[in-house]
C-alpha cells in the first residue's frame, strides 16, 4: 500500500482527462518551424525583418504531411507565430505576415495550408503560438497586448478547424517599454477551453508537460502523476530539519528534475495531479531550416532509439522538421522519417500474443489476464483489491524469436506500477522449460516498450514486482 497517505483514493482519483487520454493516444506527432527565420538564416529573429524576404519558390505543405505520415506521425503543430511576430496565416490584427509576402502574390495562408493537408491525410492539427511577440508595440503594456494576442489566439481557434493542442512556451522578453510583459495564462486557457475544449494545453499549460530538454532525454522512470501543490515554505523547512528530506526544499517543481514522482519526491504533497510528459526535439541541431545543418540531419537509427524511450518510456514525442527555404522539407529529413516509419511498421507488423493464451497468477475473478490481447480501453486485467504483485503469463501458438514486450498500464485508473520483469521460457532443465528474466524496469504508465537480444521462446511472462496500489493492466503484446 502507499506509505504517504491516510488512503489509497489520492492515487487512484488521479486520472488523465477524456482529452489527455486522447492525446495519450496520439504518440508521436511533429512540429513545423517556418518562417522569416528560414531566410535569414537565424534561429531567433528580431522582429524587423521584412514580409517580403518570406519567398518559397517550391512551397508544398502536401509534401511535408506526406512524410510525417509516411514517419507514424499522428499529427502536426505548426509554428504559427515565433517570438518574431510574422504570422503564417493573414491577421486581421497585425501587417507582419504573409498577406504582405510574396506567398500566392499576398494571399497566402500556412496555417490553412498545413491544416487542410492535415485533415487529407487523417492527421491531427495543433497550433503554436508565441507569447513573446518583438514586432507588437503593446508588447509589455499588460492589458492592451493580451487583447492583442486573445485577438490573434482568437483567430487560430476559430478559423482553422479541430485543434489537437495549442502548444505555449514561456518566452517573454521586453517590449518596446522597457518592461516584460505579464502574460494573462488564464485568459488565455479560458479562450481554448471555450472554444477548443478537446484540445490540450501543452508546456505553459495544465494538460501536457515539459519533459525538461530539448535532446530527447528520457528518464529511466517516467511519471506522469506529480504533485499538484506542496507544502507552504514554513512547512517546508520544518519537514527538511527533521527529517533531512531534499524533496521538501524546493516548493516549486523544476521539470529537469531527474525525478518528478517517485514516492519520496511526493512526500509533502497536498494533492497530485495528472500531468503527462511530452519529449520535444528536432531531426536538426537547430529548430528552423539551416543549409549547414544538411549533413547533420538525425538517421533513422538515432530516430528510432529516441522513439524507443520516448513512446516507449511513458512519453509522447514531438519532432521538429523544419522546411527549407523551397518550402520543402529537405530530402535528407525525408530519407530519414520515410526510414524511421518502414522501421517501426515492420518491427510492430506481428503481434505474436493476438492467439496466445494468456494467465494470471492471481486475479479478481472479473478482469482476467484474457483481456490484455486487445489494445484498448474497454476492458484491463487486475489482481484482488490490496494485492500488490502479480505475474502474466502468455504462451505463444508456436516457438518464435521474441525481441520486444510491449505493456500498457489502465491508465483511466491511474499510474501504479513502480517495478516490473520480463521472463522467457527456456526449453529443457526442468518439465516445461525455465524461465529466464531478460528485461525489468521501475514504471510502465501509458506504454512500455522492452527491448532484448532475439531470443526463441513459447512463453513470456510478464510481472509486477512493486506498486503503489492494485495493479491494474491493459495491454501486453510480444513482437
Amino acid at each position: 500500500m502507499y506509505p504517504h497517505y491516510e488512503t489509497d483514493k489520492l492515487l487512484v482519483s488521479c486520472v488523465p482527462s477524456p482529452r489527455q487520454l486522447r492525446h495519450a493516444r496520439m504518440e508521436f506527432y511533429g512540429f513545423i518551424c517556418f518562417n522569416v527565420n528560414t531566410f535569414t538564416d537565424r534561429e531567433w529573429g528580431t522582429g524587423k525583418e521584412s514580409p517580403s524576404i518570406f519567398a518559397p519558390a517550391e512551397y508544398d505543405p502536401a509534401q511535408w504531411i506526406d512524410a510525417a505520415a509516411d514517419a507514424g506521425m499522428t499529427g502536426i503543430i505548426l509554428i504559427c507565430k515565433h517570438h518574431d511576430g510574422f504570422c503564417l496565416w493573414p491577421s486581421r490584427y497585425t501587417e507582419h505576415s504573409v498577406k504582405n509576402s510574396p506567398l500566392a502574390s499576398g494571399r497566402g495562408d500556412v496555417v490553412r495550408d498545413v491544416s487542410e493537408e492535415c485533415r487529407k491525410r487523417g492527421l491531427k492539427f495543433g497550433v503554436y503560438l508565441s507569447p513573446w511577440d518583438m514586432h507588437e508595440p503593446s508588447y509589455g503594456q499588460g492589458k492592451p497586448y493580451d487583447d492583442y494576442f486573445c485577438a490573434q489566439l482568437t483567430e487560430l481557434l476559430t478559423e482553422y478547424g479541430p485543434l489537437f493542442s495549442v502548444w505555449f512556451d514561456g518566452a517573454c522578453g521586453e517590449g518596446p517599454n522597457g518592461k516584460k510583459q505579464v502574460y494573462d495564462w488564464e485568459r488565455y486557457y479560458a479562450l481554448i477551453r471555450e472554444y477548443q475544449p478537446d484540445a490540450c494545453i501543452s508546456i505553459c499549460g495544465p494538460d501536457v508537460r515539459w519533459c525538461g530538454n530539448e535532446a530527447g532525454d528520457t528518464r529511466e522512470s517516467e511519471w506522469s502523476v506529480l504533485p499538484a501543490a506542496f507544502d507552504s515554505p514554513e512547512e517546508v523547512a520544518e519537514k527538511s530539519q527533521k527529517e533531512d528530506s531534499t524533496a521538501f526544499r524546493e516548493k516549486k517543481i523544476d521539470m529537469t528534475e531527474r525525478d518528478l514522482g517517485s514516492r519520496e519526491f511526493l512526500r509533502g504533497a497536498k494533492g497530485l495531479r495528472w500531468y503527462p510528459a511530452e519529449t520535444d526535439t528536432s531531426i536538426r541541431p537547430g529548430w528552423f531550416y539551416h543549409e549547414a545543418e544538411d549533413d547533420r540531419v538525425r538517421s533513422a537509427d538515432v530516430l528510432l532509439d529516441i522513439w524507443y524511450r520516448t513512446v516507449g518510456g511513458n512519453s509522447s514525442l514531438l519532432l521538429n522538421i523544419p522546411p527549407d527555404r523551397r518550402g520543402l522539407f529537405h530530402e535528407n529529413d525525408v530519407r530519414s522519417l520515410r526510414e524511421l516509419g518502414a522501421r517501426i511498421r515492420s518491427i510492430f507488423a506481428v503481434d505474436l500474443a493476438e492467439n496466445a493464451v494468456f494467465t494470471a497468477d492471481r486475479g479478481d475473478g472479473i478482469h482476467t489476464a484474457d483481456a490484455l490481447r486487445v489494445d484498448s480501453y474497454d476492458a484491463f486485467y487486475k489482481p484482488c483489491d490490496g494485492e500488490n504483485a502479480a505475474a502474466v503469463t502468455i504462451r505463444l501458438p508456436e516457438a518464435a524469436d521474441v525481441t520486444h514486450v510491449v505493456i500498457k498500464e489502465h491508465i483511466p485508473l491511474s499510474q501504479r506500477v513502480e517495478r516490473f520483469a520480463v521472463d522467457v521460457l527456456l526449453p529443457g532443465g526442468t518439465p516445461g522449460g525455465a524461465w529466464r528474466e531478460v528485461a525489468a524496469g521501475t514504471t510502465i504508465g501509458y506504454k512500455r516498450i522492452v527491448r532484448f537480444d532475439a531470443v526463441r521462446t513459447e512463453a513470456v511472462r510478464v510481472r509486477i514486482t512493486d506498486s503503489r496500489v492494485c495493479p491494474v493492466l491493459s495491454f501486453i503484446g510480444i513482437y
